[in-house]
């Protein structure tokens, strides 16, 4: 079965760095808040275009610390999307705030950025987009939102390491910006760690104490803070994948590439909007028959997941929010049309293809195999007969080689 995310086959390729810089931190004893996590900072606030960043303990941290740092308290509401991960909403409740969910685009998935306006009450403090599969939100209209009512922006960019719009960074256009290195992200560590990327100085300042126990100094505490710190491996870990990462987002976006032109016109496939640098954390396509092709799938050996198949808003854990199914259509319709794989790698990708060379075929019929066994139209019943004909085997055969 082709994985999800093929993390031993990462390391096969950058092991030996890997081993390298772990060595030089075991060799140092500097793991907690050392030399290699401030590198990191310096290096991801670079890459993002801030002032500053800093290395905590996990996304989820990232975006609890920062509404934290930036005010957002008890009796607050915060209004984000009730399409994507748990944690979203799990660190407003942390504060004590509420989240207010806003329905979602139907192209992009993300938050609709138009319709943000009419959930605004006297209690709305914060904005809090997230940037779904890779894919930015609508940072233009977010930010003018933000401004006109004096609302902080809080950016989840879990999803969206390298993403841009008009070639401005995700992570650089709120008062921060939220990242999460866990494994399977596009930058990801051998555990768990994230970063906040702010543009404001004594917000930076604010979260660094706040992930050291509200510690401004050796046994010096200004305020109750947390224990959330990157640790000195995981920083090193991230310096080394660092190093790589445009390389792996244009591959990403290659290969999407090679997805879109092979399934466009029999599933809807990621959009990605003018202007917009889209990075892949996800290839997402959307289909009624989500079932049967995410079966065919798995009969070819490839892993698919559907993610998110509960939204926010209808999670047993937030009913006290009052919401109810319908409340938010379009993310509603998507959690049953969606079917969701992580980018794999060339030699995976096209392996079903390799395959098929061996049995004599030419390119011009895999390609039509390919779209038979993805879409399963009846049509192409009869060209596969023929073809399970010449090979001497039965359609049954036939049909069972290619996934179907």
């Amino acid at each position: 079965m082709i994985p999800m995310v093929d993390l031993k086959k990462e390391f096969d390729e950058i092991g030996k760095e890997v081993i390298d810089i772990l060595t030089e931190i075991l060799e140092s004893s500097h793991y907690i808040l050392g030399p290699k996590v401030s590198e990191l900072e310096r290096k991801i606030s670079e890459y993002i275009g801030v002032p500053a960043a800093i290395g905590v303990a996990s996304g989820t941290d990232a975006l609890h610390l920062s509404l934290n740092a930036l005010g957002i308290g008890e009796g607050d509401e915060v209004i984000t999307t009730p399409f994507t991960f748990f944690a979203t909403a799990e660190a407003i409740i942390y504060t004590g705030s509420k989240p207010v969910f806003v329905d979602v685009e139907a192209d992009t998935l993300n938050i609709a950025a138009k319709k943000i306006e009419e959930k605004i009450t006297d209690r709305t403090k914060a904005i809090l987009p997230v940037h779904l599969f890779g894919h930015p939100a609508d940072m233009k209209v977010i930010g003018e939102i933000a401004k006109k009512y004096n609302l902080k922006v809080i950016e989840d960019c879990a999803q969206a390491f390298g993403a841009a719009s008009n070639g401005k960074k995700v992570g650089s256009f709120g008062d921060a910006g939220c990242f999460s290195f866990y494994p399977s992200k596009n930058l990801g560590a051998y555990g768990d760690g994230g970063m906040i990327t702010v543009n404001d100085p004594i917000v930076s300042d604010t979260i660094k104490r706040l992930r050291n126990h509200g510690s401004k100094g050796v046994y010096r505490h200004e305020s109750v803070g947390f224990n959330s710190r990157l640790d000195e491996i995981q920083a090193g870990i991230l310096l080394v994948k660092l190093k790589r990462i445009e390389e792996n987002n244009n591959g990403r976006t290659q290969k999407a590439a090679i997805y879109t032109k092979l399934l466009s016109g029999k599933v809807k496939c990621p959009q990605e909007k003018d202007g917009f640098y889209h990075v892949y954390h996800q290839y997402t396509i959307m289909t009624p028959k989500r079932d049967k092709v995410q079966n065919t799938l798995k009969d070819s050996g490839i892993s698919s997941v559907v993610y998110y198949p509960i939204p926010l808003h209808l999670q047993e854990a937030l009913s006290y929010l009052d919401y109810k199914e319908g409340d938010f259509p379009v993310a509603e319709r998507k959690q049953l049309e969606d079917s969701k794989y992580l980018m794999v790698r060339k030699k995976a990708q096209k392996e079903l293809v390799r395959r098929l060379k061996e049995k004599g075929f030419g390119n011009k019929q895999i390609a039509m195999i390919l779209i038979s066994n993805i879409y399963g139209e009846r049509k192409r019943l009869s060209i596969a007969k023929e073809w399970a004909g010449s090979l001497g085997i039965s359609l049954e055969e036939f049909l069972k080689l290619i996934g179907r």
